[in-house]
């Protein structure tokens, strides 16, 4: 059963999907990861993220929400957009 309940994760930290958005790592760390689908294309009968929005989040709750994005990039694919979101995390999270 706890398999089962056990998420996601890339290296080591969760990943969360709603819709169209992907969220990597942890809400409890100081940063987080924010990946948008913005376009996709069908591959064998399954829609592939073609371009992916990718942004750094800081999650201090007295930021307005604009205010909280550290970093922002636009990636052609999902594996690349991860990997950029995951190098800023881990920076992030160093600091």
């Amino acid at each position: 059963m706890s398999d089962q309940t056990a998420g996601l994760t890339y290296k080591g930290r969760p990943l969360m999907r709603k819709d169209n958005m992907i969220y990597y790592g942890s809400m409890a760390d100081s940063h987080i990861v924010m990946l948008q689908v913005l376009d996709s294309k069908p591959v064998n009968g399954l829609n592939v993220a073609t371009r992916v929005s990718v942004q750094l989040l800081s999650n201090d709750p007295n930021l307005r929400s604009r205010e909280r994005i550290v970093k922002k990039s636009e990636k052609e694919g999902l594996y690349t957009a991860l990997d950029v979101g995951c190098v800023w995390l881990e920076r992030a999270l160093a600091k």
